[in-house]
């Protein structure tokens, strides 16, 4: 599901959004994904561009839902290629992002970095 945010005259199109249950007595979490793949040639060219949606999605949800929180979807081989990384994991320590490591095999997700809190 492509899920549209509007900020003023514009609008950005966000992979997914959800809801994710934690457990059933804390309620819900809502969420929103983006998904890439990091496909290309370089690496670094697109951890740039989805570090830029991601901080754009971001500060457009901060606005418009600031109840939801953003998480990056990669495959459990991008995590390893790039976030087990030095750089990816810079990143990862100045939680600069949130990210979904997800099982393309299985298509199950193997993480949250870092654990979305539970709702209240």
């Amino acid at each position: 599901m492509i899920r549209r945010l509007r900020w003023r005259k514009r609008d950005v199109y966000v992979d997914l959004g959800a809801e994710r249950f934690i457990a059933a007595e804390k309620g819900s979490v809502r969420i929103a994904v983006e998904i890439k793949s990091f496909t290309g040639p370089s690496p670094i060219d697109a951890l740039e561009k989805a570090l830029g949606q991601f901080t754009l999605y971001h500060d457009i949800l901060e606005r418009v839902e600031p109840d939801r929180e953003l998480y990056l979807a990669v495959s459990d081989a991008t995590y390893g290629d790039i976030f087990e990384d030095a750089m990816g994991e810079l990143l990862l320590d100045n939680r600069r992002l949130r990210l979904l490591v997800c099982n393309t095999e299985t298509e199950v997700i193997e993480r949250w970095t870092p654990e979305p809190p539970t709702a209240k």
